[in-house]
């Protein structure tokens, strides 16, 4: 990519996409463009049309998903496949009629098969069923990498499909409802530790930041204390979900960032495949650590961070999700990409991020 290339970060305000911009930005990237929902609804094609007819972008990171845990994935089966294949369905369309050069589409690990050998490599994609509990999500996102890899073959494109782990980081999900599980947790516990501290002020300014169910921190203690409780959060105990023993691995999103920012710069869809290969397919590539800790391990860990000292208890009659989803990072690793932040590391980063927002 030239320093001065336009380049469109779809989702530029959310976890990935915000790092991406962040990191263009650090490496002298100059003309970047970026859209919230409010300026453009991705899930109205006219709308995209128009704006690439406006923008044309030469370079794009498809960042914009609707995303969320496995409470939000259980409640919201429909919008997840609903708003994802759209989002994909427009993006990547104007992309292709306005000939952008490069494309980088974000996808999901939850894409493999919920018994897939671990570590998952590439080519378990597809051989057997998924994880119910994201099933329409994982469908979508299997479909976005599928359009990348076909516009490739059929029209000579250059689009790149990545899926990362499990990400986490600066201006990351802590919604109580729909966050994914780091950030859910480190939220609760804190909250929980507020209230183990008599720290109203606070609980106060916590709501107030993300209120919950429409409650914020002008609230009395009568509404505030049962709302927390509703989601397992009281001063000498945290509930979590599931039975605490999945396995999990957890990137930082700035080194998200940064090996996107990588591919874009050094790869090419050639380089994602075996030429000798009859059918060319499974030319995404995983980005992960390599590395996993179970979610028990990690409770342990932030609460050792937020300095918590009540319980943390499982209800097990909750779902775990997949029980271990551990990636291969070794195309990645092939291609000259390593990550360098540990998760514990990352956890401390993320407290101090979210003490200071």
């Amino acid at each position: 990519m030239e320093k001065d290339a336009k380049i469109y970060v779809a989702g530029h305000r959310g976890l990935v996409g915000s790092a991406i911009w962040n990191n263009l930005e650090q490496k002298g990237y100059t003309h970047l463009v970026g859209r919230t929902h409010r300026e453009l609804d991705l899930l109205d094609a006219v709308a995209v049309r128009q704006f690439f007819d406006e923008e044309q972008p030469e370079y794009v990171f498809l960042a914009a998903a609707f995303v969320g845990g496995i409470m939000a994935n259980s409640l919201y089966r429909a919008d997840f496949i609903y708003r994802n294949l759209q989002i994909q369905q427009n993006v990547i369309g104007e992309s292709y009629r306005h000939g952008v050069k490069k494309l980088l589409f974000l996808g999901s690990t939850c894409i493999y098969p919920r018994e897939a050998p671990q570590p998952m490599k590439e080519e378990v994609l597809l051989t057997s069923p998924l994880e119910y509990t994201n099933e329409p999500y994982a469908i979508a996102k299997i479909a976005g990498l599928k359009m990348c890899e076909s516009f490739n073959l059929q029209y000579g494109t250059n689009y790149i499909a990545v899926m990362p782990t499990n990400l986490y980081g600066p201006n990351d999900n802590f919604d109580l409802e729909r966050s994914h599980v780091l950030p859910g947790m480190m939220r609760k516990i804190h909250l929980a530790h507020c209230l183990e501290q008599n720290d109203w002020m606070g609980i106060k300014r916590d709501l107030n930041a993300r209120p919950v169910e429409g409650i914020n921190g002008l609230a009395e203690k009568e509404c505030i204390l049962p709302l927390l409780e509703k989601y397992g959060i009281t001063a000498g105990e945290v509930r979590l979900w599931g039975t605490g023993t999945p396995l999990r691995e957890f990137l930082w999103s700035e080194e998200m960032a940064d090996a996107s920012v990588f591919v874009m710069e050094h790869v090419d869809f050639a380089q994602t495949y075996d030429p000798a290969a009859r059918d060319i397919r499974n030319c995404h590539i995983n980005i992960g650590t390599g590395q996993e800790i179970t979610i028990r391990q990690l409770a342990e860990q932030i609460v050792e961070t937020v300095g918590y000292r009540g319980k943390i208890t499982f209800d097990a009659s909750k779902p775990d999700g997949t029980l271990r989803k551990l990636t291969d990072p070794s195309k990645l690793h092939a291609l000259g990409w390593h990550h360098r932040i540990e998760t514990k590391e990352g956890i401390k980063r993320l407290y101090q991020w979210y003490l200071t927002h």
